[in-house]
């Protein structure tokens, strides 16, 4: 475990959580502070939300070309009008600034795979940022996959695109081994309160279990996507060096965003509703946490979970016996569903870049 600051245990508490709300303000990215002129960016989500304030954010600091991935075409050419009208006022955009468009459904694996083969043909990509999530008030299968779809967006898919994103970056920046590429799997605070009690029983396979509606519960199961993507940040770290990408987990903390529009309308949603206008960060400053992971941090970050623009633990459950174990099922049962891509040996094939010659 790195030498944190902080224990897994007393991170994880809620008076933690509250503190860092109310009392840290997330420190932002100057310009002059980071050079990313010429690079090339591409935001997952970037429509609205997290996604759409980190855009603006790369943009004022200088990002040649980026590229907004949504589900919702007429939505990402509004985002981008806006994006761009509003740059136009900051130092950060110049005559050559491409902001593009590029449909992505996160619900659909073709989708995905369609998309990076678009993404193989750019010139150059230099960061990656995985920000789309959604949270569901009701039990849903994905209709294609049947996969639980809080977990089929929020995990398995988040997986799937980091995967073929890897090589994709890899190649871009072949040519300069000393700044590496960026993928930015946004993560979140709650999945330290993740109950995952669909790990305690049958049956064996954890993805089965999650996709047991007598399992479901609304809240811990987004906790629980969180959870499983600090597994498998966990695992990957393992697999595969910085040296081909810097794969980090940033925690934006709770946000004013529209990530609970599905409870809108509920008595849940009016509390949740009410406990946001009181704790929760503008996007603009949780935005600041992506723009970090995605400018500020080399390879020091890689496998790591980033808090307030430092590393910080993950889970407790990441670093003990239990989760170690639970952490390589998941990855062996997550490389069988990416079977399709050839996962493993993609992964495979990026483990061959670490050096184990003798010194």
């Amino acid at each position: 475990m790195p030498d944190f600051d902080t224990t897994p245990e007393q991170r994880a508490t809620q008076g933690a959580f509250f503190k860092r709300q109310l009392r840290v303000t997330p420190p932002a990215v100057k310009p002059g502070e980071v050079d990313i002129s010429g690079k090339t960016a591409i935001i997952t989500g970037a429509n609205t939300g997290l996604g759409f304030a980190c855009a603006r954010q790369l943009l004022d600091l200088g990002i040649a070309r980026l590229i907004l991935a949504v589900r919702n075409e007429s939505s990402g050419q509004d985002a981008r009008a806006e994006l761009l009208g509003a740059s136009k006022r900051q130092a950060g955009l110049t005559p050559s600034t491409v902001v593009e468009v590029w449909p992505l459904d996160l619900a659909s694996y073709e989708s995905i795979t369609s998309f990076a083969n678009r993404a193989r043909g750019l010139d150059r990509l230099d960061i990656f940022v995985n920000n789309a999530g959604i949270t569901k008030k009701d039990f849903l299968l994905n209709r294609t996959t049947g996969h639980e779809e809080m977990v089929q967006v929020n995990y398995l898919s988040l997986v799937l695109l980091t995967v073929l994103m890897l090589p994709i970056l890899r190649d871009k920046n072949k040519d300069n081994a000393s700044s590496p590429g960026r993928i930015v799997n946004v993560n979140s605070d709650v999945a330290s309160w993740a109950k995952f009690q669909e790990r305690e029983g049958p049956p064996p396979s954890l993805l089965a279990a999650v996709d047991d509606r007598a399992q479901f519960d609304n809240m811990d199961r987004y906790y629980t996507t969180k959870l499983l993507g600090q597994f498998f940040l966990a695992e990957l770290a393992k697999r595969v060096p910085p040296t081909v990408a810097v794969v980090n987990a940033p925690n934006p903390g709770l946000c004013r965003s529209g990530l609970q529009r599905d409870f809108d309308g509920t008595v849940a949603g009016f509390l949740f509703g009410v406990f946001k206008r009181l704790f929760a960060r503008t996007v603009d400053i949780g935005a600041r946490a992506l723009t970090d992971a995605a400018v500020r941090h080399g390879a020091e970050s890689h496998g790591q979970f980033l808090e307030d623009c430092k590393i910080q633990p993950m889970a407790p459950i990441v670093y003990k016996p239990e989760g170690i174990k639970l952490a390589e099922q998941l990855w062996k049962e997550t490389m069988q569903e990416l079977e399709f891509v050839k996962a493993a040996e993609i992964i495979e094939g990026l483990s061959d870049k670490i050096d184990n010659s003798p010194t």
